[in-house]
């Protein structure tokens, strides 16, 4: 993979993800249709420095404001969904890199910040013993999003071998060499996700330093100046599976619109249909409304890390609480347009169904169902116990 077309005295300008932007539109039929986004997207991303966003300077990185790379993977799923999705997966991973130990890092970016890292965190089919220096590792692993793009791997595995009392989750790191891409990804929506089966049939070792416990996380341990990287790695993660459906729920509504106006006779006679307007205003109000709690989230983690504050708990667990509630508003959006949206909108191929069929298959992300989240949230604020440890 080539590096960024980015010059080092223009890495504090903000980061604009334009240039990418009709190349995705370009090419998301294609990619729905090859069930993976087409290497010239990827590319093309590249080049704007997006991969690099969460990634520190001292490896090459931007070190972006959140709000920055959130506000640029909004504007691609205005694009294509599929492609903000893996792009926003793959770019999160330079934020857990830059939390473990440091060789991990050096190990991975040591051919330059380009190299890109997908995932597949759900340990169910990992199976992990402890030796000298590190684990021997093997097993499978679904959803790995976006991973015919990358060299390297994190994966989910519960380590049992250490004591009752040490049973624990970590995240592994591995390089291409180490696994195999199984393609099992034949999905009804975000099919060019490509979110195949990673698979190690015989153990393979990795050493102590390239694996992440899932404590640290939570304890905001890391390695780096930039008080940016005190933000809990859950806080980023959950984001970048969410946040792909405002832009997505933006894009239904502008094609709506679109052939609201552009496709009658009487462009005006939708504008008096009390359904339709109502319809379009709630639409557009709970985008604007999600869209807003997102952003003023990240501002207020931001607020604390930069003033060295210890972030409340309560505050951190209702910030997953509300990131896991996206995608089920914007289902709610999509869902108000789509039931109105016409004839030819339940013909295969429709934009506005294939909107509808990624947002709904996004929802199935353990990260995006609220329910335990709600529990736990409302538990705390009556007095309760954090039951999460992924906050």
């Amino acid at each position: 993979m080539g590096q960024a077309k980015l010059k080092p005295d223009e890495r504090d300008m903000g980061l604009d993800v334009s240039s990418a932007l009709d190349v995705i539109s370009e090419h998301a039929a294609e990619g729905r249709k090859e069930r993976q986004v087409p290497k010239k997207v990827v590319e093309a991303i590249r080049d704007t420095g997006f991969y690099r966003s969460f990634l520190p300077k001292q490896y090459g990185g931007l070190e972006c404001r959140p709000n920055e790379i959130f506000k640029a993977a909004i504007d691609m799923a205005e694009r294509d969904m599929a492609t903000s999705w893996i792009s926003g997966i793959i770019a999160v991973h330079a934020y857990q890199l830059s939390l473990m130990d440091p060789q991990a890092a050096k190990d991975v970016y040591a051919t330059g910040p380009d190299t890109l890292v997908s995932s597949s965190y759900n340990p169910a089919g990992a199976k992990v013993e402890t030796v000298e220096g590190g684990f021997n590792f093997s097993g499978r692993w679904g959803w790995s999003s976006g991973s015919a793009h990358c060299d390297w791997v994190l994966l989910g595995g519960l380590i049992f071998d250490q004591g009752q009392e040490n049973i624990h989750y970590r995240t592994f790191l591995l390089p291409r060499s180490d696994y195999e891409i199984e393609d099992t990804w034949n999905a009804m929506g975000l099919q060019a996700t490509g979110s195949n089966d990673i698979v190690i049939d015989k153990p393979v070792f990795v050493p102590e330093y390239r694996t992440h416990h899932q404590i640290d996380g939570f304890m905001r341990k890391h390695y780096q100046e930039n008080p940016m990287y005190s933000i809990p790695w859950a806080q980023m993660f959950v984001r970048v599976v969410c946040t792909p459906a405002i832009g997505a729920a933006k894009h239904a509504l502008k094609l709506f619109i679109s052939n609201a106006t552009e496709s009658s006779t009487d462009p005006t006679r939708l504008a008096g249909d009390p359904d339709v307007t109502r319809r379009v205003a709630e639409v557009a109000n709970l985008i604007d409304e999600t869209e807003a709690i997102m952003y003023r989230n990240f501002d207020q983690l931001m607020h604390y890390v930069e003033n060295d504050i210890d972030i409340p708990m309560e505050d951190r667990i209702k910030y997953r609480y509300q990131a896991s509630l996206v995608i089920e508003r914007m289902i709610k959006a999509v869902d108000l347009l789509f039931d109105v949206a016409g004839g030819r909108s339940v013909y295969n191929g429709s934009p506005i169904q294939d909107i509808w069929h990624d947002i709904h298959i996004a929802r199935a992300h353990v990260a995006n169902n609220p329910i335990g989240f709600a529990r736990n949230w409302g538990a705390v604020q009556l007095g309760g116990e954090n039951t999460d440890f992924f906050v």
